[in-house]
């Protein structure tokens, strides 16, 4: 018996060495332009490719081929510096490679990667000789070395905490109906990451990759592949900010959206009828609460996916949306990726054409399950042909008057993530395990590109639920269907996770996203007891960048539904987004030009802050703006720990909170905790009903002034809003910059009109927030007239010629009215 135990342990053990192989000792290298090519003693080869001086992107194959099948869906630019000729140092135990910023050691035996700063610091670590290793027959895995204090951020939409340290995740879109605060995997996989220790990993692999922040040791973490070419990119950054930077370099800068995407949005499961979206419409107007957006879901169309409108349910679509764009509002309405059988005309088509991905058992389309419209055909994105055909679809609703579109189920759904059935599938380029991740990105790329083939110099609008790295080329994100559904009322965790779910959403490259105000899940019986939630959700919800309030089915969240108090509260909450628009549309396009998210985590702005790892329930919108949304069943005080510096409290403009220590905070149903830094100025414009109402709004510049000797400013970003222009950099801006003297305060205004004007006359009312009132204001060193508030208020859309200022006792606050002549101008307030 001891005999038998033996052998079979030593045969199992042999068989376990026979799957599992670590690079060997390196014996040479090559080098050829910016990458070098190590080879070891077994044939293994690793390539490593220098991007720039922070950036190497690392390939590892132990076949030795270094092939690829396909090429890279996320990278779009690999070319990010001519860093000039490489030089290998050899010695005699290892090779080493310097750039300006990084030195570069592959240690010889055994073959062991490691990566310095400039100063000799370690970054980034093999771990022992098992940094590469192949298991199985076609699986990679990479160890790396872990260090005690080190954390982890990214990786997209996840749930749980921010920081991915001593956890595990998969890659692999799933549809999670309700999912839990703790669920993996979701929608969309980014597989980029952020560590502590001043670098981000890439790894640019589409099949089920994994993993492991230290799950089970505190020796190494790990990322793995059961299959595909083992590449992934090394970026070194003096901050989070740099790291996520050169990671949107090398995937691709967001598109902006249209500006009205930045107003709020209405929407329903079962938004499916032209007599309910006029009713809705005019609600909102009756009841005087912005709305920009009304949705129509998949209900609207004849067949999966024919895009005719449903018979019966729309009697004139086009009379319809014109009368819509008359009230200032938009329609988006929704496809999905498949072609149903019981679409007779259509399926035949598609499957005619071979446009359907097929089953690799028999060579035909396969069945997919779905759960409206019966069996389908799923839709081959990645057969070039399929993109004009498509393309010709979607652009009816678009010429009815349709302005976009979400784009729904790209998992592809229906089925959960453990159903292998779908690895039959057969795509064009590669198998269903290849392609799974990347399905979604293929489909949002044809709706976009098709969109600006059928309407040029219009910017889309898509709002997609699954994609891969580099989505932000092509759609905007929600985070699915969030929600408690066994019990809607008791939805507050999933509400509360939703907040870490929306700033990793960020760090991957999404800056333009939405939860589901209200949550997706659940039905909602009892509408009173919901107001609280509802309410809470809504005060959070308004600060994503894009802001819709959806739920399943015919529950009906419009803000109305809540009761008077909750209607008052979650319009004054969406009044708040309507006046911050032009602060949250400059940070779009520093999203667009730098990848950097709208909303952030703290410890992307004070990453020396060791507090702020562990806060999950707070956000920056922007640099200067900190929000601490209510997340908890009957709070009505909240903890909010602010970081170092002076914070003021948004609201009445004048409590000034020290940072570095948490605060408790009162926060009843009519308030969101809100704070902003001293030294920032915020831009807002009066509320209006829809963003397109018009254009020569006046500016409200708050100015919260920085200490003696030292400046705020802030550069007001604005564009034509709906056109491509943006890319050809037509747009204004205004720097507003105020400097603190001993005497005083001295403003500078500095236009910059690069081919567009916002508007030919506005007024720009500049609220400095101070202690008491200043004795003069002087405007290009002649005194201005000092009036009452109420003048300036009584006259501020018809006055936009004169110079005037005030002060307001009770509100501490100095106005001063200045025509927009798109002139430099010089204001000084003295004490």
């Amino acid at each position: 018996m001891k005999i038998v135990t033996l052998f079979g342990f030593i045969v199992s053990f042999g068989l376990l060495l026979s799957l599992t192989a670590t690079a060997t000792e390196c014996i040479s290298y090559k080098k050829t332009g910016n990458q070098v090519v190590f080879e070891a003693k077994d044939g293994s080869k690793l390539a490593l490719t220098l991007n720039s001086s922070a950036v190497v992107k690392i390939w590892y194959d132990p076949s030795g081929k270094l092939i690829r099948k396909n090429g890279s869906f996320a990278i779009v630019n690999e070319n990010l510096e001519d860093i000039g000729e490489i030089n290998v140092n050899e010695e005699q135990s290892a090779y080493e490679i310097f750039t300006s910023k990084l030195r570069i050691r592959l240690n010889k035996n055994p073959m062991q990667l490691q990566i310095f700063d400039k100063w000799q610091k370690l970054l980034f670590s093999d771990y022992k000789e098992q940094g590469h290793i192949a298991t199985g027959t076609t699986g990679k895995k990479a160890l790396k070395v872990l260090r005690k204090d080190e954390q982890f951020f990214g990786l997209g939409e996840k749930t749980g905490t921010l920081n991915r340290r001593g956890k595990t995740y998969k890659m692999w879109n799933s549809d999670r109906p309700c999912y839990s605060t703790t669920e993996d995997p979701l929608y969309k996989s980014i597989p980029f990451f952020m560590s502590s220790y001043h670098y981000g990993i890439f790894f640019d692999n589409t099949y089920k990759t994994g993993f492991d922040f230290g799950s089970k040791t505190e020796e190494y973490y790990s990322f793995e592949a059961p299959d595909g070419e083992f590449v992934y990119y090394f970026i070194y950054g003096k901050d989070y900010k740099e790291i996520q930077q050169q990671y949107i370099s090398l995937t691709g800068k967001p598109i902006m959206p249209p500006k009205w995407a930045f107003g709020f949005a209405q929407s329903r499961g079962m938004y499916t009828r032209e007599d309910q979206a006029l009713e809705i419409a005019s609600e909102f107007r009756k009841r005087q609460i912005p709305c920009d957006i009304i949705y129509q879901d998949i209900g609207w169309t004849q067949g999966l996916q024919d895009f005719e409108w449903r018979k019966g349910n729309y009697s004139n679509p086009k009379a319809m949306l014109q009368t819509l764009e008359k009230q200032g509002f938009k329609m988006i309405v929704s496809q999905d990726p498949v072609i149903s059988q019981a679409n007779k005309k259509q399926w035949e088509e598609a499957d005619r054409l071979g446009y359907l991905v097929k089953d690799k058992r028999t060579g035909k389309s396969y069945d997919m399950p779905w759960p409206w419209g019966g069996n389908c055909g799923v839709v081959d994105f990645t057969i070039p042909a399929v993109a004009d055909w498509w393309g010709a679809y979607q652009q009816k609703p678009l010429n009815d008057g349709v302005r976009g579109f979400w784009t729904d189920m790209g998992e592809p759904a229906w089925s959960n993530e453990e159903d292998i059935d779908r690895l039959n599938m057969q795509h064009h380029i590669g198998t269903h395990a290849e392609i799974h991740n990347i399905f979604g990105l293929t489909w949002d790329k044809v709706v976009k590109e098709q969109f600006e083939k059928h309407n040029p110099n219009k910017r889309v609008f898509q709002m997609t639920r699954a994609a891969y790295a580099g989505l932000q080329r092509y759609t905007f994100g929600w985070t699915g269907d969030s929600g408690n559904g066994s019990d809607v009322l008791n939805g507050w965790a999933q509400m509360a996770n939703q907040v870490a779910v929306g700033i990793s959403a960020g760090l991957g490259g999404i800056p333009f996203w939405t939860t589901d105000i209200s949550g997706y899940c659940g039905d909602i019986t009892d509408y009173p007891a919901m107001a609280e939630l509802y309410t809470r959700w809504m005060q959070f919800g308004v600060f994503n960048p894009l802001s819709r309030a959806h739920h399943e089915g015919n529950n009906s969240v419009e803000p109305w539904m809540f009761g008077e108090i909750a209607e008052k509260n979650a319009k004054t909450a969406i009044e708040l987004k309507y006046q911050l628009f032009p602060y949250l549309y400059t940070y779009a396009r520093k999203a667009h030009d730098t990848g950097l998210p709208i909303v952030r985590g703290l410890f992307m702005e004070y990453p020396d802050d060791e507090n702020v790892v562990k806060i999950d329930d707070e956000f920056l919108c922007g640099r200067e703006l900190l929000v601490a949304p209510v997340l908890k069943k009957g709070e009505r005080v909240k903890k909010v720990y602010l970081p170092d510096g002076e914070w003021i409290d948004f609201n009445n403009k004048q409590t000034v909170y020290l940072g570095g220590q948490t605060i408790a905070y009162q926060a009843p149903l009519t308030t969101i905790p809100i704070f902003v830094k001293k030294g920032s100025i915020i831009p807002q414009i009066p509320v209006m009903q829809h963003l397109d109402e018009r254009t020569d709004y006046p500016l409200f510049i708050h100015v919260f002034p920085n200490y003696e000797d030292e400046n705020a400013s802030f550069e007001l970003y604005e564009d034509e809003g709906n056109n491509q222009d943006y890319l050809k950099d037509i747009y204004s801006k205004t720097l507003f910059s105020c400097q603190t003297k001993s005497s005083g305060w001295q403003t500078t205004i500095t236009p910059e009109d690069k081919g567009y004007k916002q508007a030919e006359r506005r007024n720009i009312i500049l609220k400095y927030h101070l202690e008491k009132k200043p004795k003069s204001v002087l405007c290009v060193g002649k005194n201005i007239k000092n009036v009452k508030q109420q003048t300036i208020e009584k006259n501020i859309e018809t006055d936009k010629k004169s110079i005037q200022w005030s002060w307001n006792e009770e509100s501490r606050e100095c106005w001063v009215k200045i025509p927009d002549e798109r002139m430099s101008r010089q204001i000084e307030v003295y004490k």
